[in-house]
């Protein structure tokens, strides 16, 4: 991979992060005590934190495999 594939992984695996940031914290109302009602999206979160995380993977161990090979 190139240096801005890499980059853009980054990048996106980051914004990843920062939406399920936001979709962990979202908050329905308190009129239910059942999580899933209560926290919609949080099964989104859990999915985008994992594929952010493999983003972010890819990215260093493709980072790493080039820098071995630049000496």
């Amino acid at each position: 991979m190139n240096f801005k594939t890499e980059v853009c992984l980054l990048a996106f695996a980051i914004t990843l992060f920062m939406v399920s940031a936001f979709f962990f914290s979202y908050h329905f109302g308190n009129t239910t005590y059942l999580n899933l009602a209560i926290y919609p999206y949080r099964g989104y979160a859990l999915a985008f934190v994992g594929f952010g995380s493999l983003l972010t993977l890819t990215a260093s161990l493709s980072y790493t495999k080039r820098s071995k090979n630049v000496f």
